[in-house]
């Protein structure tokens, strides 16, 4: 049986983070519509739901990118300012986005740096007074002073701040460190994302929050990003991950939510999850979560008859090739995986689609 979304991991253990009657509308749409959930410390808690379904949306609100309707976000037990996020960063909760976000006319060691602003004791002093609007010029002053004459604890500081640095570009190898001093926009997209990920983990995190992590990565690059995601999970980073490749969730995740419209529909192991007909139905419709396919038939024929009929719909006299709409769709690896779960546990591997749009056609090519 799953866990209730709000009990804790273990009996007598303080959760890491507590997240109760999240909402928030943009108009009209219910974006997240009363999300709960618990995370434990050490946890490895992902996120999965079709396209639009409030994930993103989920870790905005956590994060403080975005302020709730209504509902509360606690870690620790400590209640988060909401719409803050200085105050989340602050309270020990680090991101990466889902479009990358570096400084690309920063160094890669000046991106991760950025990170750790919050964590600085000796270069910013009077801190406190920052959140009063008629002194918090004083602060600001006393940093520049103390920018142009660093004391002692100031280069001390310095040191143990690069030396952080340091063990987070290494975290990555060959990848990041012979380029610590690049320009982020000499970076490739993999690296860049890279980057991202150093930063977020160069400030120590309570909770580390990760919205699609291997987005635009090829095969190699997301299996390397999930072996160094294991590896933080072996060192008891507690970690929220929103994601759609599956061998990721399935290998990673100790548990795993679905959200469907702003609800959580789901919630269990991955396994559990992805053979639930409600997660089933959410991806590919009422009609193939209630008949299983017959034994033997072509499951990546028909996910794309299906996608490709859902389409010409939406734009009669269209030429869409179904492959290629099986892909446009983002969902690939969620469809392949769900599915495989329909007929009965047959293993179904997803296969890299590229897609190219040429003169108004949809092509695909397939990789074997």
């Amino acid at each position: 049986m799953s866990r209730s979304q709000s009990e804790p991991v273990a009996s007598g253990s303080e959760p890491v983070l507590v997240v109760r009657g999240l909402k928030r509308a943009f108009g009209g749409v219910r974006a997240v519509d009363g999300v709960d959930l618990t995370i434990g410390a050490g946890e490895f808690v992902s996120i999965i739901g079709p396209n639009g379904s409030g994930k993103s949306t989920t870790v905005n609100l956590i994060s403080g990118v975005l302020t709730p309707d209504s509902g509360e976000i606690l870690l620790h037990g400590k209640r988060i300012r909401p719409g803050r996020p200085e105050a989340a960063a602050v309270a020990g909760i680090a991101r990466t986005f889902q479009n990358g976000r570096v400084f690309g006319n920063m160094t890669v060691r000046e991106n991760v740096d950025v990170g750790l602003h919050t964590t600085l004791r000796a270069s910013r002093p009077l801190r406190a007074l920052s959140a009063l609007p008629l002194l918090r010029w004083i602060p600001l002053l006393a940093e520049f002073a103390l920018a142009l004459v660093p004391t002692p604890a100031v280069r001390a500081e310095r040191r143990e701040i690069a030396a952080r640095i340091d063990t987070q570009l290494a975290r990555f190898g060959e990848r990041l460190t012979p380029r610590a001093e690049n320009s982020a926009h000499t970076l490739s997209y993999a690296n860049r994302r890279r980057t991202e990920i150093a930063r977020a983990l160069a400030l120590e995190p309570h909770l580390l929050l990760l919205d699609e992590p291997a987005a635009g990565m090829n095969q190699t690059e997301t299996a390397e990003i999930g072996r160094q995601l294991a590896e933080l999970k072996a060192q008891g980073q507690t970690v929220l991950l929103v994601e759609h490749k599956m061998d990721l969730i399935h290998d990673l995740s100790d548990r795993v939510l679905v959200l469907d419209e702003g609800h959580v529909i789901a919630e269990g192991t991955p396994d559990e999850v992805l053979a639930d007909p409600r997660v089933i139905e959410a991806y590919l419709g009422r009609s193939r979560a209630v008949r299983s396919p017959a034994a033997g038939s072509s499951v990546d024929a028909r996910t794309a008859h299906d996608v490709q009929h859902s389409a010409a719909d939406s734009a009669p006299g269209t030429s869409i090739d179904p492959a290629a709409a099986a892909g446009a769709s983002g969902r690939t690896d969620a469809l392949d995986a769900t599915v495989a779960h329909s007929t009965g546990g047959t293993s179904v591997s997803a296969r890299p689609i590229a897609v190219a749009r040429t003169e108004g056609k949809v092509a695909a090519d397939a990789g074997q």
